[in-house]
């Protein structure tokens, strides 16, 4: 038993301090954040017929997440990801069966030297090409490239299960990459992924480059109107090997944003080899503070079919979280190809139009 007020006062004087202790070298902060969009689309031809149809996850896909980070100390922090993809116009998940279909790792970051992360995880495709992309900058899902083909769009299949992924800290404008994704399998190269990435940013010019080599990759040929592909039937077809290149750059100029893509993936299975390669550029123009006119185009090829697209609309923000627009999309397919704009539906011939308009609100 404690008697003495004095000793008392002593004691509590050292938990307090403790408590404090503690509590600066180890702060936390968890952040909820999502994004929901919804609208209503017009395609012209999907299977000889227009559709229309309420539309979701336009400008981004809908989502919703967790990222926290707790401080180790000496600029360095634990840090991690969850985000889920769903739909907003059903509620389904984006992926069936699968809770955290988009991200889920957990690693360490140091100021000084970068981040190292495990987990399932999206490619540099995504995080770096992404952002010079039409689709991306014009804020419209329908404009990525045909099938998806070279991963600029986050989907079910895009990100890298089992993987390690390294992003160095920023030096002198340069920021490198490295990743690798494990099979799991007894044989080491069953599913195996490594991607490379180089970054380049000063004022308003930012400028990517990333390498990518995928073993038994899945791909959604079928999406751009074939029924087989290298042998395989196109809803199941499967790439031995894919190997992912692309390099893009963007200027802002204050109230115009420039901004180019090239892409190249060489897709290759029993002995067949097929390149998909893609042309993209556009411009941004921002009318007034709370309105901006949209706009790009972008070319496709493989194995002798082409598709070119262009898009423009206009993008007006009711608040820094809310959005509303309208995009007008055009496609036309050369005669070896169909009209496909990506996830809206083949068309029977090789013209497809799209309208699109909704709103989009995150948090």
């Amino acid at each position: 038993m404690l008697r003495s007020p004095k000793l008392k006062h002593v004691i509590v004087a050292g938990l307090t301090g403790i408590c404090a202790v503690s509590s600066a070298w180890a702060q936390s902060s968890v952040t909820l954040y999502g994004s929901l969009d919804a609208g209503v689309a017009y395609i012209s031809n999907v299977g000889g017929s227009s559709k229309w149809m309420e539309e979701q996850g336009n400008t981004q896909p809908d989502r919703w997440g967790l990222r926290g980070a707790e401080d180790l100390g000496g600029g360095l922090k634990a840090i991690f990801q969850l985000e889920n993809g769903f739909y907003t116009n059903t509620g389904a998940m984006a992926s069936s069966g699968t809770l955290f279909n988009r991200q889920a790792f957990v690693g360490l970051s140091s100021d000084q030297i970068g981040s190292l992360t495990l987990g399932h995880q999206t490619p540099f495709s995504f995080d770096i090409l992404d952002p010079f992309s039409t689709a991306y900058v014009s804020g419209n899902w329908y404009a990525f490239h045909p099938g998806n083909i070279d991963e600029l769009a986050d989907t079910g299949i895009v990100p890298f299960n089992n993987s390690v992924k390294f992003r160095s800290a920023n030096w002198y404008g340069f920021t490198a990459g490295a990743m690798f994704g494990f099979g799991n399998t007894t044989n080491f190269s069953t599913g195996r992924t490594m991607s490379y990435a180089l970054t380049y940013s000063t004022g308003a010019f930012k400028a990517g480059a990333t390498w990518s080599n995928e073993h038994d990759r899945s791909v959604s040929i079928s999406t751009i109107g074939l029924a087989t592909f290298q042998g395989q039937p196109a809803a199941t077809y499967t790439a031995d090997k894919v190997e992912n290149m692309g390099i893009g750059a963007s200027y802002d100029f204050g109230k115009v944003l420039l901004h180019g893509l090239y892409t190249r993936t060489k897709l290759q299975s029993a002995g067949y080899s097929d390149t998909f390669q893609s042309y993209d550029a556009g411009a941004n123009y921002q009318v007034t503070v709370a309105n901006a006119i949209v706009s790009g185009a972008s070319t496709s090829t493989l194995s002798g079919r082409r598709w070119t697209q262009f898009v423009i609309g206009d993008m007006y923000s009711l608040s820094k979280a809310t959005q509303v627009y309208v995009d007008v999309l055009y496609e036309h397919a050369n005669s070896e190809a169909q009209a496909a704009f990506f996830t809206a539906g083949v068309s029977s011939g090789r013209n497809q139009t799209s309208v699109v308009t909704g709103i989009h609100h995150s948090f």
